[in-house]
């Protein structure tokens, strides 16, 4: 899984790309993200350990039902919340995105103390 992780993390969407520049270097209100992050079987696209938040950029070809099956699996296992993103939402929408990111951080209780 980590091998595979690193080789996604070199050839990563373009909405995966625009995204993480954002996202990068504490540069979104501070919050440390990780990118392509093993979570238990599943890599998610990427993870803010603080929060216990991961965020998915979604293409046309992910089953919508599934993936909410494992989200919810998720949750309930390690109390871990997904939000999901299209990539036409990324690529047309970055300031609603990072707007509903950012509503979806503060939602999250803490997991620690942030620095």
């Amino acid at each position: 899984m980590l091998q595979r992780a690193a080789a996604m993390r070199r050839i990563s969407s373009e909405p995966e790309r625009r995204l993480w520049m954002a996202l990068r270097d504490r540069r979104f209100q501070g919050y440390k993200f990780r990118r392509q992050a093993v979570i238990g079987s599943r890599i998610a696209d990427f993870f803010c350990p603080a929060k216990g938040l991961i965020v998915e950029v979604d293409g046309d070809t992910h089953d919508r039902e599934q993936d909410l099956r494992r989200d919810h699996a998720l949750e309930q296992h390690l109390g871990f919340r997904t939000v999901r993103f299209a990539n036409l939402e990324v690529m047309s929408n970055m300031e609603g995105v990072l707007l509903a990111l950012l509503d979806a951080l503060e939602s999250q209780p803490d997991r620690w103390r942030r620095r």
